[in-house]
């Protein structure tokens, strides 16, 4: 896929004319990662944002005793590291790929002089940036008020949304990310994210074999998302 293609299906450069949308291709780069492989650091000085082209990316925090904080998973067509742009100028987070893919690469100084020259361009990425605040906003409150099965829950309708088939009544789809990963993404421990998984299948609700999660009652864990209904398992919201 040529780059002004992918540009297309961000949102940042949405309503964008073919003749601004080659400009940002212009001004852009493209490159690998692996999973695994980290693409910037946390405080490293931010020369630039990016773009997912394909695969998957992590931005997280790294405690100084080792223990990870997952705060966004990155999917294609999302832009991430904008806001470097108007902080002290390094990268808030680390971004570390957890597939292999490809971003755009969007140097700051050339997107800059876009922004002065395009009034349209600016407010898009205004818009974009408040619907990322938003984004954290809404995580925040998951993390503060809802119970670990919630979260769960609702994390798992959202990615039924963006990949999930359906077979005989039942939902199939994979998980991004290792068990571990997830919890941090949730607010909790491994443990009581295993217990979650037993619980919810234990109700018959769904199962986990491995990476792949089979959903039996789709209404009911959309219940769940919603804080509308409980398992009704003692121990179960256990944080």
């Amino acid at each position: 896929m040529d780059t002004v293609q992918i540009l297309k299906k961000s949102m940042l450069f949405s309503g964008l004319s073919e003749e601004h949308l080659s400009g940002v291709a212009d001004i852009s780069s493209r490159r690998t990662f692996n999973r695994g492989e980290t693409l910037f650091s946390e405080g490293d000085p931010a020369t630039g944002f990016y773009l997912l082209a394909s695969g998957g990316m992590k931005l997280c925090k790294v405690s100084p005793d080792g223990r990870e904080k997952v705060l966004h998973f990155v999917h294609p067509g999302e832009t991430f590291a904008e806001a470097a742009f108007f902080g002290d100028g390094r990268y808030p987070a680390e971004a570390r790929g957890i597939e292999k893919g490809e971003v755009l690469f969007f140097p700051r100084e050339g997107f800059m002089g876009l922004l002065e020259r395009d009034t349209r361009f600016a407010m898009n990425l205004i818009v974009s940036l408040s619907l990322l605040l938003r984004r954290f906003a809404r995580q925040i409150e998951e993390l503060s008020f809802a119970e670990v099965p919630n979260r769960l829950a609702a994390y798992l309708c959202e990615l039924i949304e963006r990949k999930s088939t359906t077979f005989q009544g039942k939902t199939y789809l994979e998980l991004e990310m290792k068990k571990g990963e997830l919890a941090s993404r949730l607010g909790t421990v491994s443990e009581t994210l295993s217990r979650s998984l037993r619980k919810l299948r234990e109700e018959g609700i769904m199962e986990v074999e491995g990476s792949r999660v089979i959903v039996y009652d789709l209404n009911r864990l959309k219940e769940l998302a919603k804080g509308q209904k409980k398992p009704e398992v003692p121990g179960f919201n256990q944080q």
